[in-house]
């Protein structure tokens, strides 16, 4: 697109769920959008995630949005025109010891008044109500209304959604510059295709911190990549969504059959791919047939990873930027951007058109990150299931 100019009143890089979602909250509000996507929809962290719709195990700085998220993925198909394979089969976290039960049983205590409807459930309830479930598992928590859904379904649809409602959605194309003067915020494209707009979102996922670079702001966020799998159809036994306490394993069973198990950590092959590897494979498959029996004998028919954006404190950057008027950052969302990904595009839109939001969003800000950006410290991450 060499030569071509655009001017919008919104530009946002990075076709996510979260910068989706904001497009298409943007375009109902009545806003001029350009989304910039380097490959396409829904491709990266958004489309090749496990496919988790949980609450549960979210941090309280987060509930408020994931309760926000909540509502918008019960009316999915209102939304985005289509269910997604969207499920509230309920999420199970599993206690592997008494010491889980006990971590349990405090998070149920802390959320109480979030209304998550958690129940705590005994080594025999388990054994009654999942009885697919192996012996390592001594109890658990369940949230009836959580579930999972099909990110490769989801992701893209709310840009085509946000695209039908006039959004301008641009597939293919990378910021290679990008810059803010009097009149706004100027980006170049490598094809050559340069966007001018007054307000940016940067939506970037995992690579979201090169642009928080250009403007003075660059965070301790890491890069990591799930190593992900799934099976052959099986016979339903999995009527729930599956994770355990502490992280390590995740699991569901879909409406064909497959399951999807996750876990275990990748490996990139450069910036902008990643593959699971065997070691982790089989350690994901380990856990997997001890926590599911039934597995024992399926074939595996694919693996993938992806790459995920991680800051040390587990929470996302969600919030303006400190340097620089009309700059708006929603990254690092430790691959558990999808449940919360179309309220976080609400907020965004929130933002743009009030410059402040109900939804309370201090815990994200990026200041928290200017005392230690010099020195900070990389933890590596846990997988839970997103």
């Amino acid at each position: 697109m060499s030569g071509v100019k655009l001017d919008t009143t919104v530009a946002i890089v990075g076709a996510g769920i979260v910068g989706a979602s904001a497009a298409l909250a943007l375009t109902r509000m009545g806003m001029a959008v350009t989304l910039l996507e380097r490959d396409t929809c829904g491709s990266r962290s958004s489309g090749v995630n496990y496919g988790g719709v949980r609450r549960q195990g979210r941090s309280l700085a987060q509930l408020p949005l994931s309760q926000r998220a909540h509502r918008i993925w019960g009316q999915l198909p209102q939304t985005i025109g289509i269910d997604g394979e969207y499920e509230r089969s309920g999420h199970l976290k599993v206690a592997r010891s008494e010491q889980d039960m006990a971590s349990l049983e405090a998070y149920r205590d802390r959320t109480r008044d979030f209304d998550l409807g958690l129940q705590l459930l005994s080594r025999a309830q388990l054994r009654s109500a999942y009885p697919w479930l192996g012996d390592i598992a001594v109890g658990a928590s369940l949230c009836p209304d959580d579930g999972h859904a099909n990110p490769r379904l989801v992701s893209p649809a709310f840009a085509r959604v946000a695209r039908l409602k006039g959004a301008q959605i641009i597939e293919g194309e990378q910021v290679v510059e990008l810059a803010r003067d009097d009149q706004g915020f100027w980006m170049r494209t490598r094809s050559g295709l340069e966007v001018r707009s007054r307000v940016l979102l940067n939506c970037a996922g995992a690579w979201a911190n090169d642009i928080a670079r250009m403007f003075g702001e660059e965070v301790p966020m890491i890069s990591a990549h799930p190593a992900m799998t799934v099976t052959e159809p099986l016979p339903l036994f999995m009527n729930v969504n599956v994770g355990v306490e502490g992280g390590g394993l995740y699991g569901r069973q879909v409406r064909r059959g497959n399951c999807v198990i996750g876990g275990a950590r990748g490996y990139a092959l450069d910036d902008t791919r990643a593959r699971s590897g065997r070691s982790a494979i089989f350690s994901v498959l380990e856990q997997a047939v001890a926590l599911f029996p039934a597995l024992r004998n399926a074939h595996i028919i694919r693996t993938w990873s992806g790459t995920e954006g991680y800051l040390p404190d587990r929470e996302p950057v969600l919030g303006p930027s400190q340097t620089t008027p009309g700059l708006i950052h929603a990254f690092g969302f430790a691959g558990a951007g999808f449940q919360i990904g179309p309220a976080v595009g609400e907020v965004l839109a929130e933002l743009v058109r009030d410059g402040a939001t109900a939804t309370p969003i201090d815990a994200f800000s990026i200041a928290r990150f200017q005392q230690t950006r010099l020195g900070a410290t990389h933890a590596e991450p846990s997988f839970h299931d997103s």
